[in-house]
């Protein structure tokens, strides 16, 4: 028993790879054009749900597009995305359980092609991690509640990102 087994419940988990923007009308139809071609994935519009005037908002108005990627996609698609980047993170981006950073122009991902129906388009990228276990808190049937070390800290993400990706923190 000299070897010491790791711990595959305290193991860090890339769950989700989440790709959003935000628009009306016709920047909506290009935003999710744009997604559509990136992921590959069907997107899906998101609505509101309060009125505000001063915006013209109204309840109902779709306001955004969102494409969710999990797995092995979600790893290639982030290796693309991180490399528009330059490979390089901002640690104030970096929260628990998850990171965020932006792609100003879709143009910089390597691969991709200027587009004359979407024009020049950014988006918002989000990286979601979890250790497992976090069924516990999902599930509808003897629900629990997951303590704080279940969380995954800043450091970790750090580690996983320099790891993993070959990812700079600045």
């Amino acid at each position: 028993m000299s070897e010491q087994k790791s711990n595959i419940m305290r193991e860090i988990i890339m769950e989700k790879v989440v790709l959003s923007c935000g628009g009306v009308k016709d920047v909506l139809e290009k935003e999710v054009k744009l997604l559509e071609k990136i992921s590959k994935k069907k997107v899906s519009k998101r609505q509101t749900n309060k009125r505000i005037p001063g915006f013209g908002i109204r309840p109902k108005l779709e306001v955004g597009c969102m494409v969710t990627t999990r797995g092995e996609e979600a790893e290639e698609l982030l290796g693309r995305l991180l490399a528009a980047i330059d490979n390089t993170l901002d640690e104030s981006k970096i929260s628990e359980n998850h990171f965020s950073f932006g792609i100003p122009e879709y143009i910089e991902i390597p691969g991709e092609e200027y587009d004359r129906e979407i024009g020049m388009l950014g988006f918002k990228v989000t990286v979601v991690f979890k250790r497992r276990g976090k069924r516990v808190q999902k599930k509808k049937i003897k629900q629990g509640k997951l303590p704080k070390k279940q969380k995954v800290t800043k450091e970790e993400i750090i580690k996983f990102m320099e790891d993993k990706f070959d990812t700079v923190i600045e």
